[in-house]
């Protein structure tokens, strides 16, 4: 058995039974105040938007002359301070201890709450976006901002990982989001991931989370980087394209590529077919008519 690098037997133990964990300030201050201003100089970028970008999602209060973003695509691609942070120590050392040495990249995103609205996201699992040959994937969340009850924290029900992959459709469309009460799930059950700025949380691609609206006064906001095990390679039909292995490979963060998928028996729904409006989740999940984060207390 490998030696884990920082995560306690304990810890590990935790994330394997209930599919999430919580390191509080494992990210410097330093480097969390580097981010605000990267991220301030990103959404400046929205002044004058009319909509969407490749870069930006809007929020629906948004307006040219008053922007507010709900979420930075890509934003590794677009700061060098996210770009390194991914690469650093204080990220891949406890995402090695979980899944090994050989981590490839699958993705990064910045979701963002403004302050007195902030969208929600409904209940759902990440796997059904992007099914792959085995759950070996995680994703990590750095605080960028202290996470309370009130600024709409992510929230996730303990143990739903090791459950079923629940039907992300509505009327034969992938819509992003379950069914809270068709499938049953308690909402009581439900703990809000929160913590000061630097705190990072890591949680499974099957656990089920989403979060509330921010009906606080401070915005909030979400780095998440997206991780997988080497030998996790997609299915087809997720919501997950790469063009060839050079690509594939080349998004290898440490450790070594293989060409050797690993299949485990794991749970697979295939996103498909897509919505007509198929960019952010937010987008995607505007075809969900059962919504459970409608009114402003997340339970």
């Amino acid at each position: 058995m490998r030696d884990r690098e920082v995560l306690t037997a304990e810890q590990v133990a935790f994330y394997r039974t209930q599919g999430y964990i919580l390191l509080e300030e494992r990210v410097p201050m330093e480097v969390v105040e580097g981010l605000r201003a990267e991220i301030a100089r990103i959404v400046e970028e929205a002044r004058g938007l009319e909509a969407s970008n490749d870069r930006i999602d809007l929020e629906d209060s948004h307006r040219p002359d008053d922007p507010k973003v709900r979420r930075i695509k890509r934003p590794h691609a677009l700061s060098d301070g996210v770009a390194d942070l991914m690469r650093s120590e204080h990220i891949l050392a406890p995402v090695r201890d979980l899944l090994g040495p050989d981590v490839r990249l699958h993705g990064t995103k910045l979701n963002m709450k403004s302050a007195g609205y902030g969208a929600a996201v409904e209940w759902h699992q990440d796997f059904a976006f992007y099914p792959h040959t085995n759950d070996d994937l995680l994703a990590v969340g750095v605080f960028i901002d202290d996470m309370e009850i009130e600024n709409g924290p992510l929230m996730a029900i303990p143990g739903s990982h090791a459950g079923p992959l629940y039907d992300h459709h509505a009327r034969n469309v992938f819509v992003g989001a379950l069914d809270a009460r068709r499938d049953g799930l308690d909402l009581e059950d439900a703990v809000p991931l929160v913590g000061p700025a630097g705190t990072i949380s890591l949680h499974h691609v099957r656990l089920v989370h989403g979060s509330a609206l921010n009906t606080s006064a401070r915005d909030r906001r979400l780095l998440l980087y997206e991780m997988a095990a080497a030998d996790a390679f997609p299915v087809m039909g997720s919501m997950t394209s790469y063009m060839d292995m050079e690509t594939f490979d080349s998004l290898m963060l440490c450790g070594e590529p293989t060409l050797r998928p690993r299949l485990s028996d794991v749970p697979v729904r295939v996103p498909q077919p897509q919505p007509p409006e198929n960019g952010s989740i937010y987008e995607v999940q505007t075809g969900l008519s059962a919504r459970s984060f409608d009114r402003l207390n997340p339970r």
